[in-house]
Order: structure tokens, then C-alpha cells, then sequence
């Protein structure tokens, strides 16, 4: 039976987990879930998600629910050495994950980028929407400079010289800030990591849709870094 992703192509948290499936041709079906016209919140598919997010993966009657995980389990399960054997150095790929699955992803994604680009997310009052995106820049840019200078630093990706799926995931989370014109000025290690993530084949393919979301908002005011 083949898995299938339940995803959708602009989802910050659903695009590593593509980017991934397409580098190591792992045999995975795909269904759309249309966020746009809440989907997600139908009873098909929170029957199969109850969190109502993407992606999930299903194979049968294991189904997993986080992008991190999956990235995790399908990189365990093609024994790939983006999620290295050896307890260390998976640790630290762990690490990463964890990180970018914080704080960062909070502050920056849910703080700063999301309530300027979708409606649901935006505050109710025009004084909670300028506290928030404040707060969240203010955030994003502490962590943005703990990447630059304490994880990524002079190596080519966040654990090291070779990429692993924390680099899927981190990169994937950070140039969402595309959308809002995000240039990652005066973060030269940040702007060289993704340069770097990028060469990956697949990226063009995978990220082509995202890519489209962003022309289409080009000109407009957003606050970013």
C-alpha cells in the first residue's frame, strides 16, 4: 500500500516534507488539502487530522500528524544520512529540529509573517495587530542572530558541513518570509545556509507554488528583515 501525504504546496510546515519525499524519491501519494477554503476543518479530514493542520502522513492505520516526525520517520526509513545512525549526531539533528520548532517558528511565523499575510491570523483591534507583528519582529531578530552567529556560523549547514532534515525544516520556515519580502539582511551565514539549501534539485519544483503566492503580494507594505 503506498503512503499518502496529506498536504498543502504553500504550507510552511508541509513544503520540507515534499522537499524531502522529491530528493530521495520516496514513493508517496499526495492530496491536496485546500487550506485556502478551510478544508481543514471538514469532517473528512479532521476525521484523519484532529489538529487540522498539514501535513499528516498516512500508511494504512499509522498515521503521523507532525511535519517534523514525519520528516524523522521517513529519513529513519530510507536510512538516509540527512538523519545520521550514529546517537550524537542524530542528537544534534534533533536539536535543530527542535529549535526551529520553537521559538523561532513562533515568533518569526506566528508572531511576525502570518498575521500580515492571512486574514485568520490577523488581531482583532489595528493596536493588537501592530503589538503583535512588533513583538514578533523584535523576536525574530534574536533569533535570527543566535542562527546566524551560534548554529550556523562558518559551517555550510546548521549542524555541520553536511545537510541534514534539520536544514529541510529551518530552511523551509525561514524563506516563508518571502512572502513578505524578507531579505535577511545583516545575517550573512542565515543568507549563505539557505543559498545553500536551495541548490537542492527539487527546490525550484516544490517551491514553485510558494514562490507564486509571493509575486502575487509584491507591493505591498509588510514589516520584515
Amino acid at each position: 500500500m503506498t503512503m499518502t501525504l496529506y498536504m498543502h504546496p504553500v504550507s510552511t510546515a508541509s513544503r520540507p516534507v515534499r522537499l524531502f519525499i522529491a530528493e530521495k524519491k520516496i514513493p508517496i501519494a499526495e492530496k491536496v488539502v485546500d487550506l485556502m477554503t478551510g478544508e481543514h476543518y471538514k469532517d473528512e479530514y479532521t476525521a484523519i487530522n484532529p489538529s487540522r493542520m498539514v501535513p499528516t502522513l498516512v500508511d494504512g492505520d499509522f498515521r503521523l500528524t507532525e511535519s517534523a516526525a514525519i520528516l524523522r520517520f521517513l529519513a529513519s526509513e530510507a536510512k538516509a544520512p540527512e538523519y545520521p545512525s550514529d546517537n550524537r549526531k542524530r542528537a544534534k539533528v534533533d536539536e535543530a529540529l527542535d529549535w526551529f520548532n520553537t521559538q523561532f517558528y513562533r515568533d518569526f511565523a506566528y508572531g511576525l509573517l502570518y498575521p500580515q499575510v492571512f486574514p485568520n491570523h490577523k488581531r482583532p483591534t489595528d493596536e493588537h495587530q501592530t503589538g503583535t507583528i512588533k513583538w514578533g519582529l523584535d523576536k525574530a531578530k534574536v533569533w535570527f542572530a543566535v542562527l546566524d552567529k551560534d548554529i550556523i556560523g562558518s559551517q555550510q549547514y546548521v549542524t555541520g558541513d553536511q545537510i541534514s532534515i534539520a536544514d529541510y525544516f529551518g530552511a523551509c520556515i525561514a524563506t516563508a518570509g518571502e512572502l513578505i519580502g524578507c531579505t535577511y539582511e545583516g545575517f550573512p551565514n542565515v543568507q549563505r545556509w539557505l543559498g545553500n539549501v536551495k541548490k537542492l534539485p527539487s527546490w525550484p519544483t516544490i517551491n514553485e507554488v510558494m514562490y507564486g503566492f509571493a509575486s502575487s503580494m509584491k507591493g505591498k507594505d509588510f514589516v520584515n528583515l
